[in-house]
């Protein structure tokens, strides 16, 4: 249910010049993979090699989105770095650079930590660390659909359960990416097959057949598009659409190339004006349309006063619509094109074979229900439903990938209905046509060179019927002709009678090669499309409507509760009306939901019927070195990684409760008695230390964590899998991380409850096992480490703490 092209980008002819555009040339990602197979390690280079290397790496970085001497916001969010500017962030943006054009140089391979090591300095390792998951969790590497990393994926599911709604480009992204992160995904689908708008239809009879795509067609930009991406991934072949694009009157006769580019630069000088009045005009140029604006600059300096010049000004304004999907009456003058900084660079492309054989790979493998289509999405605070039909659906979280022209609709009730400001961005964003004429004939009539040809139309009203045919005769295997429809006439055409239609078009091209000597046959099979009425679609894609902003398209793409989540071409700011937009959109999703899990304890649903946690005695023994204590707060995590993200445990003893503090306590945790309790939770080491932060008594910190993080606390009695198996793996990384521990020592952990003697007794310790002197969590001990020290054995060390920290002593243990 979801994903169209702004094909309107596939012409060149009226395409925006954009200043200062920033991609780098195809030439050096070839340059940087050829040099790369075969070569050295990175660590015995020369100086100038690394130099021109990392420079390369950094042209590819900056067209996948990343600024050459900055992090992007997500990275500061996630904390790549400890400290924002300097060395640290300098050295992690030329190992993030790395790691991303190493990936990009075979995306065929799903690339390890340990291949990065190989290349990266050992100095750099945690930064590699850093770099690597970011790039992994938000979509940056190893996505895709190669064979080859089917190995990698987890066997079963780990983190929760994820309904789609949709199993368009966003949807079919999604749910891969949230089956490689070890998510039970189930995607619903309204119609009989995946793809959404992309719908690639078979055409003709056995001996004359091709592959025509009615939707979504063309690849618009290939530098740095993840379909670009898959394509390499499935060796698919793409063609380039070629700018040769003749333009014939109506009469037939061709326009001549003089007056051609002179009304193309009088079009384009239109365009440049507009932006120096919505400067001018400030805020008040988004209450007035772009068409109105174009027209009174038009009046204003008396261009296109010829019957013919104003037909040639009529056709950009036409292929303006088609790359809008709207009428310029409906485009905001102030935010029409907010989109093109971001625009993807390179040549436009089509796909050999059609867009299907994505989605085809997309939707392998991965769970889909056909024939369902949504009546109602209901979302709270222990879970999703999904109604299809006299079928509900459960899971923790739930997807939404609809078209906006079916959140327009509002034929999916939401329970609890959406926030006021979604809705408001819903209605504000315009969604608009895009038609087809697809035909195959018996022969290639109209030559074997041409990509695409323009034709005039007479009046304005009519300005977008058939205005622009695209050959698809070098990639869908037969002589497919496909004449589009934009702006006014596209929603004219929809009530207009096939049979009609196709008369008109025929008479245009008979109009056009008749007076050649060309005869027209007659075509083998004809399809008109009608987006608009497809009630799964109502349209074909976005645009910013006057009113409307690029702002909108983030309020589209905002989750509700951590519950319920969007995904689109029209939750993309950067990339709407695109199919790589939508793609990418699916990716996005995917990382906030692993994110929204991970920082959420209870994410398994309810209707588990088995609910065994760890014994006891398995986190007795796990809180006997906790990684860090705040008073009653007893924390543990994983040693084997320094995540921030990663999930740990925490233990609050009670001995006592206010009255105020019982009170939140009984609401989100078992029912408490008088006798002192332990109560648990599961939170990431970033939460902990955002909690080490808060000031006051510990009752603050605890109406902080509940309040604030909004993590619920249970009993020993009643943790489940979920923390069975965050326990399993912290118990089995330590054992993993002490195996040189000698019986000795292993004894005396086991046993230490203090040492007393003339230095005075030890209340504190780490947890760190022997051989991890590299890993002890000084700032643990808010940041200062002891330098005194008491005894010194071969196996064990024991330090004086400074004097304003309590308790007195600690030590740690440290092995070779």
């Amino acid at each position: 249910m979801e994903t169209p092209v702004s094909e309107g980008l596939g012409s060149k002819r009226s395409l925006r010049k954009k200043s200062g555009q920033k991609n780098y040339d195809e030439n050096l990602m070839d340059e940087f993979i050829e040099k790369h197979i075969g070569s050295a390690f990175r660590k015995i280079r020369t100086k100038e090699e690394l130099e021109k290397e990392t420079e390369t790496e950094a042209m590819i970085a900056l067209s996948l989105g990343f600024p050459i001497d900055a992090l992007i916001e997500d990275e500061i969010k996630a904390g790549v770095v400890r400290e924002l500017g300097g060395k640290e962030q300098n050295d992690y943006i030329v190992v993030r650079n790395h790691i991303l054009s190493r990936w990009r140089s075979n995306v065929r391979i799903w690339l390890t930590k340990g291949q990065i090591k190989e290349t990266v300095s050992n100095e750099y390792v945690h930064l590699l660390s850093a770099a690597y998951d970011f790039l992994l969790y938000n979509g940056y590497i190893n996505f895709g659909v190669s064979p080859s990393f089917s190995s990698y994926l987890p066997e079963e599911a780990t983190e929760g359960s994820v309904i789609i709604v949709g199993a368009g480009l966003a949807g079919l992204a999604a749910a891969r990416q949230l089956l490689s992160f070890g998510f039970k995904v189930v995607v619903i689908e309204g119609r009989n097959r995946p793809g959404g708008r992309v719908y690639t239809q078979q055409m003709g009879k056995k001996d004359k057949c091709a592959a025509v795509d009615l939707g979504g067609s063309v690849i618009t930009g290939i530098h740095a598009n993840p379909l670009g991406v898959l394509a390499r991934q499935l060796s698919i072949p793409l063609h380039k659409v070629r700018d040769n694009c003749p333009l014939y009157k109506p009469d037939g006769v061709l326009v001549k190339k003089e007056i051609d580019s002179r009304i193309e630069t009088v079009f384009n000088k239109m365009l440049d004006k507009v932006n120096e009045l919505r400067k001018i005009m400030g805020g008040f140029a988004n209450h007035i349309s772009l068409g109105s604006v174009l027209e009174k600059l038009r009046q204003l300096y008396a261009v296109a006063r010829s019957p013919e010049e104003r037909q040639l000004l009529e056709w950009h304004l036409a292929n303006l619509e088609y790359a809008n999907a709207g009428c310029l009456s409906d485009l905001s003058a102030a935010y029409w094109d907010q989109d093109d900084p971001y625009e993807m660079g390179g040549d436009h492309c089509f796909l050999a074979g059609g867009n299907w054989r994505l989605i085809k790979a997309l939707s392998d493998g991965v769970p889909i229900i056909y024939g369902k289509t949504v009546d109602a999405i209901r979302y709270g605070i222990e879970g999703v439903e999904v109604v299809a039909g006299n079928q509900t659906f459960q899971a923790d979280m739930v997807l939404c990938t609809v078209p906006l022209g079916v959140l327009k609709r509002k034929t999916i009730r939401f329970e609890p209905e959406l926030p006021q400001r979604k809705l408001a961005a819903i209605d504000r964003l315009g969604f608009g046509l895009l038609n087809k004429v697809a035909m195959i004939f018996p022969r290639v009539f109209w030559g074997e060179e041409l990509d695409t040809f323009g034709c005039l139309n007479e009046t304005s009203d009519n300005r977008g019927e058939f205005f622009l045919f695209y050959s698809y005769h070098t990639v869908s295997g037969g002589p497919v002709l496909i004449a589009l429809v934009a702006g006014e006439a596209a929603q004219t055409f929809e009530r207009t009678d096939p049979s009609l239609l196709q008369h008109r078009v025929l008479s245009k091209l008979r109009g056009i090669y008749g007076p050649k000597g060309v005869d027209v046959p007659d075509p083998i099979q004809t399809i008109c499309t009608r987006w608009g009425n497809d009630p799964l679609s109502y349209g074909s894609y976005s645009h910013v409507r006057v009113q409307s902003s690029g702002r909108d398209y983030d309020i589209l793409a905002e989750s509700v509760g951590n519950r319920l989540f969007f995904a689109g071409e029209a939750t993309t700011r950067q990339y709407p009306a695109t199919m790589h937009g939508a793609y990418l959109s699916g990716l996005r999703e995917a990382s906030r939901i692993l994110r929204a899990t991970r920082g959420r304890q209870n994410y398994f649903r309810r209707s588990v019927q088995r609910n065994v946690g760890p014994s006891s005695d398995q986190l007795a023994d796990l809180f006997k070195w906790p990684d860090l204590v705040c008073g009653k707060f007893s924390f543990v995590f994983n040693p084997l990684t320094e995540d921030p993200k990663s999930m740990g445990l925490l233990r609050i003893t009670f001995d006592n409760c206010k009255d105020d503090v019982r009170k939140v306590l009984e609401k989100n945790s078992d029912p408490l008695s008088n006798q002192p309790l332990q109560l648990y939770t599961t939170l990431s080491r970033e939460q902990a230390h955002e909690l080490q932060k808060v000031t006051g008594e510990e009752e603050t910190k605890l109406v902080y964590l509940i309040n604030n993080i909004g993590l619920k606390l249970m009993g020993a009695n009643t943790l489940g899998n979920t923390y069975n198996s965050l326990v399993s793996s912290i118990s089995n990384a330590r054992r993993g991380r002490g195996g040189r521990i000698s019986s000795v020592v292993n004894s005396f952990l086991a046993n230490l409850v203090a040492i007393q003697g003339s230095i005075g007794q030890i209340t504190a310790y780490t947890s760190r096992f022997p051989g991890m002197v590299d890993m002890f969590d000084s700032h643990c001990f808010m940041g200062k480490v002891a330098t005194s020290p008491i005894v010194c054995t071969p196996d064990m060390l024991v330090l004086k703490k400074p004097s304003d920290l309590s308790p007195p002593l600690f030590f740690k243990l440290s092995f070779e």
